[in-house]
């Protein structure tokens, strides 16, 4: 079970772990695993155990073991792993922000290097990122301002990325679900309010609880959720 991502544990590298709790059976290094959130298999040859700040080869393991998996946005906090790709635990959900605001960088030249950045720092949980369907501009959403802080410090430290924050017009994000032709109808109208958070699930950004309120009252087929599991 993937409980943590962790981004520049080795800033010369640009790594990115994913912690795993070993829940049954036995481990083996080179053994393949498949990812019940996605049925994609991985070949973990190169699992690492941690001790203090030294690190080493997990040849084996056992339930309540921790080992590290190098990570490339494969994998994602709330995934689970077995032989069969069928085991599955519940996910860990996410909560919808209360600050959502617009992020930029100073030098426009980095633009790509930004979009990398807030990838591996949403997969952490550190903030969640959205993508609007139409503009340029990322969303990022908080429950609170020190999170902003601790998100610009950590880019400017761990990526040489000078960023600025602004104010957003929206104050809610709400996952949305529906049947399809339901969800397309209502994309379709509000495609500008239209987002997709890091797993590409589609999300209504809001100007404000009362226009959430209306807009679900007219549109009875969509459900508006504040939270969404992962895994």
């Amino acid at each position: 079970f993937v409980f943590k991502v962790q981004a520049n544990m080795d800033p010369n590298h640009r790594d990115r772990i994913a912690f795993l709790r070993l829940c049954s059976g036995r481990f083996q290094r080179g053994m393949k695993l498949k990812v019940q959130n996605t049925g994609r298999q991985l070949s973990v040859n190169a699992p690492i155990m941690f001790f203090a700040s030294d690190r080493e080869l997990a040849e084996e393991g056992f339930a309540g073991d921790v080992i590290g998996i190098p990570n490339h946005g494969v994998l994602r906090v709330g995934d689970s792993l077995s032989e069969t790709g069928a085991l599955r635990f519940a996910g860990l959900p996410n909560f919808a922000p209360e600050i959502l605001q617009r992020v930029r960088v100073k030098d426009p030249l980095k633009a790509k290097h930004l979009r990398r950045a807030l990838e591996g720092l949403a997969e952490e949980g550190v903030t969640q990122l959205f993508r609007p369907v139409i503009g340029s501009d990322f969303i990022v959403g908080a429950v609170g301002q020190l999170q902003f802080e601790v998100m610009a410090d950590r880019l400017a430290s761990e990526y040489q990325l000078e960023v600025i924050f602004e104010s957003s017009p929206y104050t809610e994000a709400r996952w949305v679900t529906g049947s399809q032709a339901d969800l397309g109808a209502f994309s379709a109208a509000y495609r500008s309010a239209m987002a997709e958070d890091i797993d590409g699930q589609p999300v209504f950004l809001s100007k404000s609880g009362w226009e959430t309120g209306y807009v679900a009252e007219r549109y009875s087929g969509i459900a508006f959720a504040r939270t969404r599991e992962r895994g």
